[in-house]
């Protein structure tokens, strides 16, 4: 379904589907981890100093991966075969 359908085929440098997929697989590991470490910290298993520096390590790392997907598409590589 691309030029067909009259929607635009999909660009970018790296395949779009496997960086899209490994940015959610990547934002949901980092959601996960910042969640059990703030439930630990709730029930104070762990510090509150240990607790913003594991949720503000995961939210660059997400953030990181999140620039990363949407730069990809804005490069186009040609008429590169996939």
């Amino acid at each position: 379904m691309g030029i067909e359908s009259g929607r635009p085929k999909r660009r970018g440098y790296l395949k779009p589907a496997l960086v899209a997929r490994f940015s959610f697989w990547t934002t949901t590991v980092c959601v996960l981890v910042a969640v059990v470490v703030s439930v630990l910290a709730i029930w104070q298993f762990t510090g509150t100093d240990a607790l913003w520096r594991t949720v503000a390590t995961c939210a660059v790392i997400a953030a990181g991966t999140l620039a990363f997907s949407w730069i990809n598409g804005l490069f186009d590589p040609g008429e590169r075969d996939s």
